[in-house]
């Protein structure tokens, strides 16, 4: 049997070794999914086509000890179907289903650069978990009597700069 010498412990960019991961992701989990039919039975009896799906999703993040690198980043998706129009530009008909599901990481920063911690939180984070809830979404959706609703990709740079123009308007003034 051969040794192998591990890896010093003071190991630093300083004396080559590359630098650590500024994101740990600890676990994931399912922290809320629900999956409804409001109108039950009947819906599968009068529906006449392929329902309209909406979709809507958030990124929410959460501090889990005040003072500590260790955040809880959710991704919340909504899912809503509705009964196509009867007529062309009409109001849609009744709900069909709705899937909500809010899916959780538990991530450790280490060591971050202070300007990269919205970004990792924000955008990171959501990206790598992104997979995992579409899969649940599309899992639900078919065990419910439907057609699966597969997630198209999510660009999560435009949903967070869409997020923080809307907390940080641009000032009114002149170029």
């Amino acid at each position: 049997m051969s040794e192998s010498n591990p890896t010093p412990a003071n190991d630093t960019p300083e004396n080559g070794a590359p630098p650590g991961m500024p994101l740990a992701v600890n676990l994931q989990y399912t922290r809320d999914l629900s999956f409804e039919v409001p109108a039950g039975a009947a819906i599968f009896k009068t529906l006449r086509g392929a329902p309209q799906v909406g979709v809507n999703i958030d990124v929410r993040v959460d501090p889990i000890e005040e003072n500590q690198p260790i955040f809880e980043v959710s991704l919340v998706v909504r899912v809503e179907a509705t009964e196509p129009p009867e007529q062309e530009g009409g109001q849609n008909g009744r709900t069909v289903f709705i899937a909500d599901l809010t899916y959780a990481a538990i991530v450790t920063l280490n060591n971050a650069p202070q300007e990269i911690v919205e970004p990792l939180l924000l955008v990171e984070v959501p990206r790598l978990i992104f997979p995992f809830a579409r899969n649940i979404i599309s899992d639900v959706t078919r065990d419910g009597g439907f057609p699966s609703v597969v997630l198209a990709p999510i660009d999560f740079v435009a949903l967070w700069q869409a997020k923080r123009a809307a907390q940080f308007p641009e000032p009114a003034g002149h170029a």
